[in-house]
């Protein structure tokens, strides 16, 4: 067995480590050929997907802030909207009020004149009636004196 490492030994030049053959530039052409593949197959086109989602992130966050900034700006002209139909419903049914107290009031008034005007219109008549009553009892009055007088002069 010591003979074949032997000639093993022999078949192997001198020179070490640094062997300046063929060899060295061989495998330096072969790491410049497999970074050139490896960065064409593999290194920019994950590099291209990389950049490309980055962008995606990019763009959907800014589309995001700016829907949400919308949406809040949305929300502040709907609250403004609420709170002015509450003030205007507010107006509207404070000035319902104030016509139905109107109208009320003019119904009161226009009721309150009615029953005077026939409060006044019945008291007429009563004077009327009672000035047709004295006068028809003073005539009475007088035919009775007069024939109380004729009686008591006849008797």
């Amino acid at each position: 067995m010591h003979s074949w490492l032997l000639l093993a030994e022999a078949a192997t030049p001198k020179g070490g480590l640094f062997d300046l053959d063929a060899t060295l530039p061989l495998m330096a052409v072969q790491v410049v050929v497999l970074t050139f593949v490896l960065n064409a197959l593999f290194f920019r086109p994950v590099g291209k997907a990389v950049e490309d989602r980055e962008g995606y992130i990019s763009t959907s966050r800014a589309q995001a802030k700016e829907k949400l900034a919308q949406a809040e700006r949305l929300e502040a002209e709907l609250k403004a909207q609420l709170l002015d139909a509450r003030k205007q419903s507010v107006a509207v049914i404070q000035q319902a009020e104030e016509e139905v107290d109107r109208l009320f009031r003019e119904a009161l008034a226009v009721a309150q004149s009615e029953a005077n005007s026939v409060r006044e219109k019945a008291r007429g008549e009563v004077d009327a009636e009672k000035a047709k009553a004295f006068s028809g009892i003073d005539a009475q009055a007088d035919k009775l004196s007069s024939l109380i007088v004729d009686r008591l002069l006849a008797a």
